[in-house]
């Protein structure tokens, strides 16, 4: 499993830091999403974090 994140649909919002810290982050200047893992340690995290985002920035590909 790997996580793709689309920082030009990301809107800040942080969702995905509150439910996996250890896969996401957010940028100090724009609080846009930094992806600290392609292929996360917990995908059940992971999955639900993909799946709060409210813009629709994260995506899983197989």
């Amino acid at each position: 499993m790997r996580i793709v994140a689309d920082k030009d649909v990301c809107v800040g919002a942080g969702q995905c830091v509150l439910t996996d810290p250890e896969t996401f982050d957010q940028s100090e200047d724009d609080g846009t999403v930094i992806l600290l893992a392609e292929h996360p340690g917990d995908e059940q995290k992971a999955r639900e974090a993909v799946h709060v985002c409210p813009s629709q920035a994260l995506s899983i590909e197989a």
